[in-house]
């Protein structure tokens, strides 16, 4: 058959996404039916040569029907398969030894219904790699580009009418859902550049359509709906390729619930993975993760403009005071501040209105219906010159509904916009279509729901953060004679001892296979002691009160030994005892957590959280993916609740930050070296003291299968 693999990239998806001429195999002279409908679609609306292939058919739709792809008198650049699952085989054989580049499989019968099926789909897209094509599907609804109107789908969305050329793109891995965010888009008056719809993603996957968005130069905004997430460096590079273009991605990630993920692995054959990680993982690339489509379409409608602040202060002015509270209360829930306006200008507007509460938010009162333009563009002007906000929203309710007021307020309002074109503006208002659609006109953006207009404008700061924010330094390298880690499980003295070579500092112990080793331990050691049973067959000892606390003598820890011998039979008989680890107590310091988990999409990741119920209780803990280098681990650090605690609160001694983050980078890069190894590391406690700090137990699992 010959060719060569296509590679990836952005430009290995012209063929399907820009292409000049298309081919339809299993076409159909029904216009309504799935093999129909894109012949119909593109002979409305592309102005490029359409084939369509029936081998009972003459003519398909008044156009010359060809018997095989192989008859076609051109190698089109893009094929629409609308065939059987059993006869799709054949026909990307045909279409490839035709010289055909894209390949649009709307086929259903694959891997979504069962081993057989996957079978197929993966000879299927084995076919295409070996003939140097580009595969989208199979079990998808097709892709288009709104400027080229290659509508290569039977979604019967493309009966309203062509879209409405512009530069939000959409990639869904569902294609009925894919099909409805674009009828919602289109309902919300957005212009589409392009449509990908993926389902199985035997080939093109989210991160290609990404790639292809990223060096499309008609997209602007990226939103994607996804049931699960693979190929984690693939879809590392094409969303930090999307931040440095500086183009927003917004996805509605779904299988956050264990029904959800359920779901999604029997809808697309996809993996959902952890949510709480691939929470951590979208927010590091600076992705806006939707929880609606109403969300989703509110920040891309927002970041369409392309006005990115990196700062988050929002001024705020209002008719109603009661408005001015809850978009304050929006702002504070988004992360934005509201500082106040300085004290002269207070005083100014005070005098321009002197029952206003000019502080922000900027409350002008009913008092405008007097001098509606003097007023509003008054205070807007003093918000603008002297406040230092980087985004302003305003709440004018259903006054752009009154004839009387729409044209002043609009003129007013536009008068002060243009004293600084570069932040964004808000507007929360109630107005019939054609008065919204002039203020959208003069640059506003528009929401009924004024806290939306405040999430708006969060997202906006959190997308100009992102593309600011330079790349993470790279983590250190794991130390010379790290030890690998354990092919099966074994006790803490072995794992503190594999941890302790890969650079994490780890409390000194002794293990004692008797009660006078024991004392002669502790003596040497020094009291008072903890002694803690050692065994690879008890993973977690405290359950099985496998932990004593400070014994202050040597017939203390005599006694302690023999206890903790006689619980061990009791809890487990038969266990493996290796003996009793000895150890100093270590006082004066904080208890931490420092563990890894393997994540079955985005592998080993790294938790921290302060020890004891702040983990348990509170839920106060960050992820990290690994590896990462100092300066992540203090953002870690940094970011829980219980930071205080570490940083010196309420006259505490502050305790060493450097050293902890220096643990948890250790932690991380041993974690990412052995990442085929491991299942999960857990460090309970890790001990930070005034100055360094230690692993004082340890447990690895390790990875199975």
């Amino acid at each position: 058959m010959g060719g060569t693999d296509p590679g990836r990239g952005a430009r290995s998806l012209l063929p399907m996404m820009k292409p000049r001429s298309i081919a339809v195999i299993g076409a159909s002279d029904d216009p309504t039916r799935i093999g129909g409908r894109p012949v119909r679609y593109c002979k409305e609306h592309f102005d490029g040569p359409l084939y369509p292939v029936n081998p009972n058919r003459p003519t398909i739709q008044g156009l010359t029907a060809y018997k095989s792809a192989r008859d076609i008198p051109e190698a089109p650049d893009c094929a629409i398969l609308v065939v059987p699952a059993a006869a799709t085989i054949q026909a990307v054989e045909d279409c490839v030894a035709r010289g055909i580049k894209g390949l649009v499989v709307l086929s259903s019968g694959f891997a979504e219904v069962g081993s057989e099926g996957a079978a197929m789909q993966a000879r299927v897209a084995e076919i295409a790699r070996k003939g140097g094509a580009r595969l989208l599907g199979p079990n998808c609804l097709g892709a288009f580009n709104a400027q080229r109107g290659n509508f290569m789908t039977f979604s019967s969305s493309i009966e309203h009418g062509r879209p409405k050329v512009g530069h939000i793109a959409i990639a869904s891995q569902s294609g009925a859902y894919g099909s409805h965010l674009f009828v919602l888009a289109r309902q919300r008056g957005f212009g589409i550049s392009s449509w990908i719809t993926t389902g199985n993603e035997a080939d093109v996957d989210v991160a290609d359509a990404i790639d292809f968005f990223v060096e499309d130069p008609e997209t602007h905004v990226i939103c994607l709906y996804s049931e699960g997430l693979k190929e984690r460096d693939r879809l590392f590079a094409a969303l930090e390729a999307a931040r440095k273009a500086r183009k927003p991605v917004v996805m509605m990630k779904v299988g956050r619930s264990a029904i959800g993920a359920e779901a999604a692995r029997a809808h697309t054959a996809s993996l959902a993975g952890s949510d709480a990680v691939c929470d951590m993982v979208l927010k590091s690339f600076g992705v806006h993760r939707a929880m609606s489509a109403d969300e989703m379409f509110d920040v891309a409608y927002a970041a369409a403009r392309r006005q990115y602040p990196v700062k988050g202060r929002l001024g705020i002015m209002t008719i109603s005071g009661g408005a001015g509270v809850l978009m304050s209360d929006a702002a504070a829930d988004y992360g934005l501040e509201m500082p106040p306006m300085p004290e002269d200008a207070q005083a100014g507007l005070r005098k321009l209105v002197p029952f206003s509460n000019p502080r922000n938010p900027v409350d002008i009162t009913g008092q405008a219906f007097n001098d509606l333009t003097g007023i509003v563009t008054g205070f807007l002007d003093a918000m603008i010159e002297k406040g230092g906000y980087d985004a302003i929203a305003g709440f004018f309710t259903s006054w752009p509904s009154a004839p009387s007021m729409s044209e002043p307020l609009r003129k007013a309002v536009k008068a002060s916009a243009e004293r600084k074109p570069g932040i964004p503006f808000a507007l929360s208002i109630l107005a019939p279509p054609a008065v919204w659609r002039q203020y959208e006109a003069e640059g506003f953006l528009c929401y009924e729901d004024p806290t939306r207009a405040v999430a708006a404008l969060a997202a906006l700061v959190g997308f100009g953060r992102a593309f600011e924010r330079p790349q993470a330094a790279p983590a250190p390298a794991l130390p010379a004679g790290a030890l690998p880690a354990p092919a099966a499980t074994v006790g803490e003295a072995e794992a503190k001892r594999i941890l302790a070579s890969a650079g994490i500092p780890v409390v000194e112990d002794v293990l004692a296979k008797s009660a006078d080793e024991a004392a002669q331990a502790a003596a040497k050691l020094g009291y008072p002691v903890v002694l803690k049973v050692a065994s690879p067959d008890i993973a977690h000892k405290s359950e099985m009160g496998g932990v004593m606390l400070g014994l202050a003598d040597a017939d203390a820890v005599r006694k302690g030994f023999a206890e903790l011998e006689v619980r061990v039979a009791k809890y487990r008989p038969g266990a493996r005892l290796d003996g009793i680890l000895v150890s100093p107590m270590v006082a004066g310091g904080v208890e931490c957590i420092l563990g890894v988990n393997r994540d079955p999409v985005f592998g080993p990741v790294v938790a921290f959280g302060l020890g004891g119920i702040f983990v348990e209780i509170m839920k106060d803990s960050t992820l990290k993916l690994a590896p990462f280098a100092h300066d992540e681990a203090k953002k870690m650090i940094r970011a829980i609740k219980g930071f205080p605690l570490l940083d010196g609160a309420r006259g505490r001694p502050k305790m060493d930050q450097d050293a902890l983050a220096d643990a948890l980078v250790r932690l991380s890069v041993f974690a990412a070296a052995n990442a085929d190894r491991i299942e999960s590391i857990d460090i309970n406690p890790f001990i930070v003291l005034p100055k360094g700090g230690m692993a004082v137990d340890a447990l690895i699992v390790p990875r199975k299968g």
